[in-house]
């Protein structure tokens, strides 16, 4: 996988954060990770889940 690719599926997002397809799909469906849609495709850009990961670090609940 490229580690500088900007926009990143569901699929490469599980494999970043070493987590399911499944768990990930359901994360980014309920709002819990940033992502958007692209026809039915769910998309997430790198930059916003690195600033989510940062700020579940210092304790946010999001």
């Amino acid at each position: 996988m490229d580690n500088e690719r900007e926009i990143m599926t569901v699929a490469q997002v599980a494999d970043y954060l070493q987590i399911s397809e499944v768990t990930t799909y359901k994360l980014v469906q309920d709002g819990r990770i940033p992502g958007f849609k692209i026809g039915r495709h769910w998309r997430v850009r790198k930059e916003d889940l690195k600033e989510h990961i940062a700020k579940l670090e210092h304790g946010e609940h999001l």
